[in-house]
Formats: structure tokens, C-alpha cells, sequence
């Protein structure tokens, strides 16, 4: 399956977690190891956190030094580094 078809399955699988009775528990990955441990604990999709990833690299997310490139590179490498929808 291409990339952008593996994508497109993850946002279906996504809604259908949305659309189901009940509810589901969605963790935040701040990192491709991050994501790799919360698929393997069984959560059934992923976000992201903007926190988490400004403390890795020793900062708050109030301090606003890592730009929006940097977050939107992160949450590529978070997404594929995981099956889950996120």
C-alpha cells in the first residue's frame, strides 16, 4: 500500500473510533520511540504533543523556540513510525 493510501486508511480507522459507542483512550506521542511504545502498549490511535516534544529538547512549549517546521517534521516522523491513526 503507497504512503498517501496508508494515510488515508488511518484517518477512516480514525473516525471510526469516533463514530463507535463507548469511548477509546488516545495517548500522545512526543517521538518516533515514544509511538513505538504506546502502539506496542495497545492504545487504538495516537496524537501528538507539542509539550512533550519541547521538553525532550530541554525547553517549555511556552517558550515557543521550537517553530512550526520543526512540529510538523516531528508529527511526520511520529506517523510513521506507527500503524495507528492519530
Amino acid at each position: 500500500m503507497d504512503a498517501k493510501r496508508a494515510q488515508h486508511r488511518k484517518a477512516e480507522v480514525f473516525r471510526d473510533l469516533h463514530e463507535q459507542d463507548g469511548f477509546f483512550i488516545l495517548a500522545n506521542a512526543w517521538d518516533a520511540g515514544s509511538a513505538r511504545l504506546l502502539t506496542a502498549s495497545g492504545f487504538a490511535a495516537l496524537g501528538t504533543t507539542s509539550a512533550g516534544l519541547a521538553y525532550s529538547h530541554g525547553t517549555t512549549d511556552a517558550a515557543n523556540l521550537l517553530g512550526r517546521a520543526d512540529t510538523l517534521a516531528n508529527i511526520h516522523v511520529i506517523a510513521a513510525a506507527t500503524t495507528l491513526p492519530g
